[in-house]
């Protein structure tokens, strides 16, 4: 598996913020954080690629909202905010040398971040970063190769994936107050700790899944449940509204350069 990321920018401060407030951030701490963060994703197999810094894109290190990756094609995103879309072709030019591009152009918006796959369905949040357009288009992209789209409510976070993640095979880890789970289909859900609400963002890789440190209580239920966990440290880069799958794309191995 390929994993694309972006080095943090020394802009960072001047990240768009929907939900938080703006508080100081240690931009070198950051950048260490998001060190130790690609050097988990190199111990669990995934192979490492550089994208070009955006020394004036603040968010540039957000790489997931580029694009939504399936083994067969990837589809290039629109951000819902124009500061965000200069990131974009330096992703698509990455993503091109190994598999085929689709594109979601005018007026559709779209964001990765809010897209989360279980097995052959693609869930979209609508949040303020996607719109119907948007999920429209990724439908059309990706009907060709067999996947369906359903686009869920969402309110109260940034992104689809800040209210749930899922745990292969059969776990949506969820915060109920954001996100009816009841709109996906998988087998187990498990709610957040409510005194951690935006703990439902975790990358799991090989069987593995990465928390944020700042949630130890869901962690350990997580644990609890049979879960294999392991805590990384990305604070100072929650202070951007970030989290843990925003600062990769992942390339599933199966993807191959086909003509588009």
């Amino acid at each position: 598996m390929i994993a694309f990321v972006r080095e943090v920018a020394r802009s960072l401060a001047r990240c768009e913020l929907t939900f938080l407030a703006r508080t100081p951030i240690d931009v070198p701490q950051a950048q260490r954080q998001h060190a130790h963060y690609v050097a988990e994703l190199s111990a669990l197999g995934c192979r490492i690629e550089w994208l070009p810094p955006l020394a004036e894109q603040p968010d540039g290190v957000f790489v997931e909202d580029a694009a939504v990756l399936v083994p067969e094609v990837a589809v290039v995103t629109r951000p819902g905010v124009a500061s965000r879309r200069d990131e974009v072709e330096s992703v698509a030019a990455a993503l091109a040398q190994h598999v085929a591009l689709r594109r979601v152009t005018d007026p559709a918006c779209l964001e990765g971040g809010d897209v989360l796959r279980i097995g052959r369905t693609l869930y979209v949040g609508a949040s303020g970063r996607t719109n119907a357009a948007g999920v429209a288009q990724l439908a059309e992209s990706l009907r060709p190769f067999g996947y369906a789209v359903r686009e869920v409510a969402l309110h109260g976070c940034l992104h689809l994936k800040s209210a749930c993640t899922f745990i292969p095979p059969d776990v949506l880890l969820a915060n109920p107050s954001w996100i009816d789970a009841s709109a996906f289909d998988v087998g187990v859900v498990i709610a957040v700790d409510p005194e951690e609400p935006f703990a439902a963002n975790t990358l799991t890789l090989r069987g593995l899944t990465l928390v944020s440190s700042a949630y130890p209580r869901t962690q350990r239920t997580l644990e609890a449940a049979g879960i294999l966990t392991r805590a990384v440290d990305v604070t100072e880069l929650h202070k951007a509204e970030a989290a843990l799958t925003c600062m990769s794309l992942l390339l599933p191995p199966s993807a191959a350069l086909s003509s588009s």
